[in-house]
């Protein structure tokens, strides 16, 4: 890949998860119509591409504050990260 897909554009990266996954589904409708020009396939594919990083970063920053509530013999509440068991 290059590093052009790797690159998130200040567009992209403006966008919360819906909107970014909103406009993912719009691209793939696109390119599965068969519609679209070479050129532009390769142009929305790599848009495509920013978009689904984001959307994983998005996903990864959210799962990473997660956490459960636990409550101790004494009764009192805590919260622990949702992998700590």
């Amino acid at each position: 890949m290059s590093d052009e897909t790797n690159i998130i554009p200040e567009d992209i990266a403006g966008m919360n998860f819906e909107d970014a996954l909103s406009a993912l589904e719009e691209i793939v409708k696109n390119l599965e119509s068969g519609q679209v020009s070479l050129e532009e396939s390769i142009d929305i594919y790599t848009r495509g591409t920013q978009l689904r990083a984001h959307c994983d970063n998005k996903l990864k920053d959210a799962s990473a504050r997660i956490e459960k509530i636990t409550k101790a013999q004494d009764g009192t509440l805590a919260t622990t990260d949702l992998d700590a068991g």
